[in-house]
C-alpha cells in the first residue's frame, strides 16, 4: 500500500512536467496563441491612485516577478520557440514581463486589460478571440495579459507568468497545452 501511494504521488508530481514538455512541442512547431499570464507582483491590489500612463502607481513586478521573466525568455529561446508577436495588456506589469521575456516592444492592445465590469469583460473577450481567431502566422503569438482574461476565455487559472495555449476547435477556444515556468 505504501509503495502504491508512494507511485501516486511520484505520478502526480510528474504530471505538470510532462504538460509542459508537451506545450514546448507545440511552440518548437509555430503557429500557435499563448496566453501569458504576467509574472509576479508585489502587493495584492492597485493602489487608490492608480492612473495606466504612469507604473509608479500600479502594482508591478517583483524581484522574483523580473527574474521569472527573464527565465521566460530564456526558455523560449532554448526551446526553439519562435515568436512572431508580442501583445501586452497595457499595465506596467504585462508589459514589463514581455520586455524583460522577450527582449522587444510589446504591442499594448487595451482588450487585455483586466476588465473593470461583465460588460467589458464580454466586450474585451469578443476583441481577444477575434485576434486569435485572425492570427495565421508560422510563427507563435504570445498574449501577455490577467488572470481574469484567462480564466474568462478558458476556464483556466494560471498562475502568474504561466503560459496557456490555446487554438480554436470550431467556434469554441481550447486549451491545447500549458507550460509552467
Amino acid at each position: 500500500m505504501r509503495i502504491a501511494i508512494s507511485l501516486l504521488f511520484l505520478l502526480l508530481a510528474l504530471a505538470p512536467a510532462a504538460a509542459t514538455e508537451a506545450g514546448w512541442a507545440l511552440l518548437r512547431n509555430g503557429g500557435h496563441v499563448v496566453l501569458l499570464r504576467h509574472a509576479a507582483i508585489t502587493g495584492t491590489s492597485e493602489p487608490a491612485n492608480f492612473d495606466i500612463a504612469k507604473c509608479a502607481t500600479q502594482r508591478n513586478l517583483s524581484d522574483r516577478g523580473k527574474q521569472q521573466a527573464r527565465k521566460i525568455g530564456a526558455l523560449f529561446a532554448a526551446r526553439a520557440a519562435p515568436i512572431e508577436r508580442v501583445l501586452s495588456s497595457r499595465y506596467c506589469r504585462c508589459l514589463d514581463t514581455a520586455r524583460i521575456a522577450f527582449e522587444a516592444e510589446p504591442e499594448p492592445f487595451a482588450p487585455l486589460d483586466p476588465p473593470d465590469n461583465e460588460a467589458a469583460m464580454t466586450a474585451q473577450a469578443a476583441a481577444i478571440l477575434a485576434e486569435i481567431r485572425a492570427f495565421s502566422g508560422s510563427d507563435n503569438l504570445v498574449m501577455v495579459t490577467h488572470l481574469e482574461d484567462i480564466k474568462e476565455l478558458t476556464g483556466v487559472s494560471p498562475r502568474e507568468g504561466e503560459a496557456v495555449i490555446v487554438g480554436f476547435e470550431g467556434d469554441a477556444l481550447r486549451v491545447l497545452g500549458r507550460i509552467v515556468f
